[in-house]
């Protein structure tokens, strides 16, 4: 809110999309064909709406997730509650699961056709800069998409304020470098990179988001606002240039194939980082596409032990459930958080004063999936000594593979929403 009210901006990107949470977005318009787009899309543009009349911004955001036309009537009718006119354009289209063939191939290490997999509930293509473009320039204050490459969020408002050619290489790079170190937001003030002692950054509690300005060539200064906690240095800008990339010198996105090895960063002031000088290659002819699947059910229980003995007791409580249910849950996890849970590996340090034991399986049905929280709570009466605070549940699981998908074989389309008329953008 910081941002939005004292942040002088042009526009405001919420990127809110990952590959599990369409996956479940999907499976929620699957429930009910009025949702599918993100649960706090109201909460936040309930928020923001007055703010962008008032301070003149657009807002951009991906909040639509599985429907993004349902979330584009849904804030229609929010600025009409809240006495506000506005112009909505919504981007869609990219919902493919109707093109896929099960003998299509994942990009994943053995590239299992999709047939391997359990029954799809979604496929979505990542779009770009160029599929948001008619949004924008129809001149909508609110542009709401569903799946778009996190840095093209940031793209495309660049693109259309500047004119830049869709085959304009390197500033689309350039743009493409700057989105991908706005798209987590705190990530680059400091809150990913935080480590006590080690990298202390200030005032994380009132953390600020990024801003930045940008020039015509793709170039821009990242800034924070003035009083807000968190840092923009170097280092907290180096950390986030390199998160998720694989490939520094070819970063693929739907817009170009960035190039991240020319980068100049230069610090122009107190939490003020300059960037300029990342390259682009044409893009690819194929649009990567998230196909999210039925992968049964996880089921979880957790119990807490305290004492001189805590880890020993939580190791057999674990032990415990294992032989309780070998026959039925083969595929099983016990560990105890704090010894052996991140790494996997007890690395034989003085044994914690307390110890909690996780139980976690794969199962193919929900009734197996609820027995292992079962089972984990029943060890409060049953042994071992001193058992507390048991947490169970059990959930469906949506599994993630990607494919390639020719673009010419895709449709994006642009919805205009103005009171009560509905209209295709050219």
């Amino acid at each position: 809110m910081i941002l939005a009210s004292q942040g002088e901006l042009d526009y405001l990107v919420l990127e809110c999309l990952a590959e599990r949470t369409i996956a479940l977005a999907q499976l929620r318009k699957l429930a009910d064909p009025a949702a599918g787009y993100d649960p706090l899309l109201e909460t936040r543009l309930r928020a923001l709406l007055p703010l962008a009349v008032r301070h003149g911004f657009r807002i951009v955001t991906n909040m639509g997730a599985a429907h993004p036309l349902a979330a584009g009537r849904k804030v229609m009718s929010l600025a009409q509650e809240l006495g506000l006119h506005f112009k909505i354009a919504v981007l869609s289209g990219d919902d493919v699961l109707s093109l896929l063939e099960p003998d299509m191939c994942t990009i994943e290490a053995r590239g299992a056709p999709l047939s391997e997999y359990g029954t799809l509930v979604s496929a979505n293509a990542y779009f770009g800069a160029e599929e948001m473009l008619p949004a924008l320039a129809s001149g909508a204050q609110v542009v709401i998409t569903g799946r778009v490459a996190d840095p093209s969020l940031f793209v495309a408002p660049m693109a259309h304020a500047f004119q830049w050619r869709v085959d304009d290489w390197p500033r689309l790079g350039r743009g493409t470098a700057i989105g991908h170190l706005l798209e987590c937001a705190g990530q680059v003030t400091g809150g990913y990179f935080a480590e006590p002692g080690l990298k202390d950054i200030p005032n994380l509690a009132q953390l600020g988001f990024p801003w930045c300005d940008v020039d015509a060539q793709g170039n821009g200064v990242l800034g924070k606002v003035p009083g807000t906690g968190g840092a923009i240095t170097l280092r907290t800008v180096k950390e986030q240039l390199l998160y998720e990339v694989t490939d520094p010198g070819g970063y693929i996105t739907p817009d170009v194939v960035a190039d991240f090895t020319t980068i100049t960063l230069r610090e122009s002031a107190s939490d003020r980082v300059a960037i300029g000088g990342a390259g682009g290659r044409p893009r690819t002819p194929t649009y990567k596409v998230s196909v999210g699947y039925r992968a049964g059910f996880v089921g979880e229980g957790e119990i807490s032990y305290a004492g001189a003995t805590a880890v020993a007791r939580a190791r057999l409580a674990g032990e415990i459930v294992r032989e309780r249910l070998r026959d039925d849950v083969p595929d099983m996890r016990t560990e105890v958080i704090g010894v052996d849970s991140a790494h996997r590996t007890d690395y034989g340090h003085a044994e914690p004063y307390e110890a909690r034991l996780r139980v976690a399986a794969r199962t193919a049905t929900r009734e197996l999936a609820e027995r292992v929280g079962a089972e984990v709570e029943a060890l409060w009466i049953n042994g071992p000594a001193g058992g507390g605070g048991v947490r169970r549940y059990a959930q469906e699981r949506i599994g993630v593979v990607s494919l390639l998908l020719d673009r010419s074989r895709v449709r994006p389309r642009v919805t205009v929403l103005e009171e009560d008329r509905e209209t295709q953008a050219a």
